[in-house]
C-alpha cells in the first residue's frame, strides 16, 4: 500500500479539529539570544534604553538586559501558529495578556495553549477559535499569558450536513487590574535617569484623556515583514505564500498583525519614552489588513493612571495606541459618530505600561 505523499507533513488544524478544553503542547523550544534583540531593533527601530543597555538594566535591578516585551510576545505567539492558526484567515483580537518574569539572552521559551471558545461562522466556511496561550522559560516561570481569537478555515467549507453548533464564547475581562500587573523582582528605580532616555516626562506628567501624536511613519516592506515573521517562527500561510494568497479575497500576502503592534510600540517612544515595560495587553483588534507599501503612523491616548500596590516609585498607565495606514495622525483618527472605525485605522491596542514616578 502506497503512503500518501502528505502523510508525514503537518497541514495545520482546521476549525473542525478544535474542541473545548483541548490542551495543545507547541513544538520547538527556543533559546533566545542577544542577536534576536539586535535584529528586533533593526526591524523596528525601537529605542527604549532598558532593551539597549545592559548597564542601565542592571542599575535598575535587572539581572541583565531583558528582551523587548513584544519580542517575547511574538516568540510565544509564533510557537502557537502551526497548531492554532496555520489555516487562519485573520487573527482577530487579544485579551487578558499579562507579562511575567523578564526574559534574558540564554533563556529557553516553550508554549502551550488551551481552547476556551468556539464559534462557527454562519456561512459555514470558517469559524473563530479562542485560545489561552502560556509561555514559560526553562524554569517553568511564566513569561507571558494571553487570550487570542482567530478565524480559521474549515476543512470542508460550506458543509451544512451537520447542525450549526451553538457558539461557546468565553467571558473575558476588559482590563488587567493593577493588582495583577507584575513588577520584576528587584526593580529599583532610585537610579533611574531620564537623561539616558532623552525625555523627562514621568508618570505624574500624563493626564487621563491626553492624546499624543507620535509623528513620523514607516512604510511596510515585504522583505522586512517576512524576516520579522520568520524570526518569530510564525508559519501562517497568509504571510508568506503569494501563490496561495493570490487565490483569496485579498489577492496578496497579509502583513502579520504583530508586526504592526511592534511598529506602533516603537513609534510610541516619541512621547512616551519612559514607559519602560509593557505589563499587560487589555484588548486588541486588527481592524484592517496591511500590505507592503502601506505607511504606518500611530497616536496614543491615556485611558487611565493606576497606582501599584506597595510601590511609590513606579506607576502604571493604561494606553490606547491606534495605528493607521497612509494618513497623518494629527487629527487622531479613530471611530466615527456611529462607532465605526475611520478609514485607514489598522490597529486598536489597549495596553498597560509601567513608568517611573517622581520620588
Amino acid at each position: 500500500m502506497t503512503a500518501s505523499p502528505h502523510s508525514k507533513t503537518n497541514p495545520g488544524n482546521y476549525f473542525e479539529d478544535f474542541h473545548l478544553d483541548q490542551e495543545i503542547v507547541h513544538s520547538t523550544p527556543r533559546t533566545v539570544t542577544e542577536g534576536d534583540q539586535a535584529l528586533y531593533i533593526a526591524l523596528y527601530g525601537s529605542r527604549f534604553p532598558l532593551h539597549c543597555s545592559a548597564e542601565m538594566a542592571m542599575d535598575l535591578g535587572y539581572d541583565d538586559m531583558p528582551l523587548e516585551d513584544m519580542l517575547v510576545f511574538h516568540m510565544v505567539f509564533g510557537k502557537s501558529v502551526p497548531d492554532i492558526s496555520l489555516n487562519a484567515i485573520a487573527n482577530l483580537g487579544y485579551a487578558e495578556c499579562v507579562f511575567g518574569v523578564p526574559v534574558y539572552a540564554g533563556d529557553t521559551l516553550r508554549a502551550t495553549s488551551r481552547v476556551i471558545g468556539l464559534k462557527e461562522n454562519s456561512n459555514r466556511k470558517a469559524g473563530v477559535v479562542y485560545v489561552r496561550t502560556t509561555g514559560v522559560n526553562q524554569d517553568d516561570e511564566v513569561v507571558v499569558d494571553y487570550v487570542r481569537w482567530v478565524m480559521v478555515r474549515k476543512r470542508h467549507p460550506g458543509d451544512d450536513s451537520t447542525p450549526l453548533n451553538p457558539p461557546e464564547i468565553p467571558e473575558l475581562t476588559d482590563v488587567v487590574p493593577a493588582a495583577d500587573l507584575i513588577v520584576p523582582d528587584g526593580l529599583d528605580l532610585n537610579d533611574y535617569d531620564p537623561e539616558l532616555v532623552g525625555q523627562e516626562h514621568l508618570w505624574e506628567d500624563y493626564a487621563v484623556g491626553e492624546r499624543i501624536d507620535h509623528h513620523g511613519g514607516m512604510t511596510l516592506e515585504d522583505a522586512e515583514h517576512q524576516m520579522a515573521t520568520r524570526l518569530y517562527q510564525n508559519t501562517a500561510k497568509v504571510h508568506f505564500n503569494h501563490m496561495f494568497q493570490a487565490q483569496g479575497p485579498m489577492g496578496r500576502r497579509l502583513i502579520y498583525g504583530g508586526h504592526i503592534i511592534s511598529l506602533a510600540r516603537a513609534m510610541s517612544f516619541n512621547g512616551m519614552a519612559n514607559g519602560f515595560r509593557v505589563a499587560a495587553i487589555n484588548a486588541g483588534a486588527h481592524v484592517n489588513g496591511c500590505f507592503a507599501g502601506d505607511t504606518i503612523q500611530a497616536w496614543t491616548e491615556v485611558l487611565d493612571k493606576m497606582e501599584l500596590p506597595d510601590r511609590a516609585d513606579v506607576g502604571a498607565l493604561r494606553l490606547r495606541t491606534v495605528a493607521v495606514k497612509d494618513r497623518e495622525c494629527g487629527d487622531f483618527p479613530y471611530k466615527d459618530e456611529d462607532g465605526r472605525y475611520q478609514d485607514g485605522v489598522v490597529l486598536d491596542l489597549d495596553y498597560t505600561v509601567l513608568m517611573p514616578r517622581r520620588v
